[in-house]
């Protein structure tokens, strides 16, 4: 059987590796200044990586990431884990402070929803300053026929940008859909005033969507065990609403639904002055993306995903360790 007259160049190897690899030259455009097929470039390429004169190389941080995903998934028993590297991939980068550790999360956050968005979605927001930066990494050239949905009211006294009628308003505008927004604030006075507000034709109206929503972009508040959500701030809440939020153990918010340590909502007093998604529905929605970072938010997240609040997980290295440890702490107090 006669030799291939390729095979013993390995001169056209490397050729074909370099404009390839290092060119960024098509397979066509290879075949055609060599003077080959196409079948050839690809051969030799395949050559190339046989015979280790190519080999790939994934950074360590990237490594360990991966492997953090695969770990996370399994432990929380939610359907996808996508880690951000909490520090710089570039040589003499910043390594691990908040807002650039917050800002990769938030390209993550802004590739996945690219990814997986399709015509006729119907994409719930929250509000918050994750969910805000994510907006400035959508490719605006990207046009979807999707419907995108406020999950709550307004808060009073939230910074401009990040009030979640703003960011829908920006996210439709980017992938020229449809918005659908709450003009109401979040928090009301009494249950009374909710009852009202929810028969408003309007309102009613973006309360109907949110059982066709099928994606869910939020973020997450965090009062246990430490307070770190600026909703516990007394221009958001009254101090003795917060006090009674931590009477009846409150871990943490998603879409101003208050849960506990075993991620069930807490019946607090605000549970009914809330214009926001019912717990039930949110939980029904089949894709339901957390995006947080700092590992402050590490145990929130654990008892968000024992509720049944997260099926994606979009999180940061540092805050994806510490889930894992804070898991590891629970199995062995378990194991005594």
């Amino acid at each position: 059987m006669p030799t291939n007259k390729y095979d013993q160049s390995t001169s056209l190897v490397l050729r074909a590796a370099y404009m390839y690899y290092i060119s960024g030259k098509s397979q066509q455009e290879i075949a055609k200044v060599l003077k080959i097929s196409i079948t050839t470039v690809s051969r030799l390429l395949q050559k190339a990586r046989a015979e280790k004169i190519v080999e790939f190389v994934i950074r360590d941080p990237l490594v360990e990431c991966l492997d953090l995903e695969t770990e996370l998934k399994e432990r929380l028993g939610i359907s996808d884990v996508i880690i951000a590297p909490a520090v710089s991939l570039e040589p003499g980068g910043a390594t691990g402070e908040s807002d650039n550790v917050k800002n990769l999360v938030a390209l993550e956050a802004a590739r996945y929803l690219q990814r997986i968005i399709t015509d006729n979605d119907v994409i719930g927001f929250t509000w918050g300053s994750t969910v805000c930066a994510m907006i400035g990494y959508l490719n605006p050239a990207q046009k979807v026929n999707a419907d995108f949905v406020t999950l709550h009211g307004s808060l009073a006294s939230s910074v401009p940008e990040w009030d979640v009628r703003v960011l829908v308003s920006q996210i439709a505008k980017a992938f020229s859909g449809t918005m659908h927004v709450l003009l109401t604030e979040t928090l009301m006075d009494s249950p009374e005033t909710v009852k009202v507000l929810k028969r408003e034709k309007s309102i009613a109206g973006v309360f109907d969507m949110f059982d066709k929503v099928n994606i869910a972009i939020n973020g997450i508040g965090v009062f246990y065990p430490k307070t770190t959500t600026i909703l516990a701030e007394p221009s958001f809440i009254p101090p003795e609403d917060v006090a009674r939020l931590r009477g009846q153990n409150v871990v943490g918010d998603i879409a101003i639904r208050f849960f506990n340590h075993d991620g069930n909502e807490c019946d607090t007093p605000l549970r009914d002055r809330t214009i926001s998604i019912e717990t039930d529905q949110f939980k029904r929605i089949p894709n339901k993306v957390t995006v947080a970072s700092g590992t402050d938010k590490a145990y929130g997240v654990r008892c968000a995903a024992k509720g049944n609040f997260i099926d994606t997980l979009i999180v940061d290295s540092d805050l994806g360790r510490e889930i894992l440890r804070i898991i590891d702490e629970e199995e062995q107090r378990s194991q005594r």
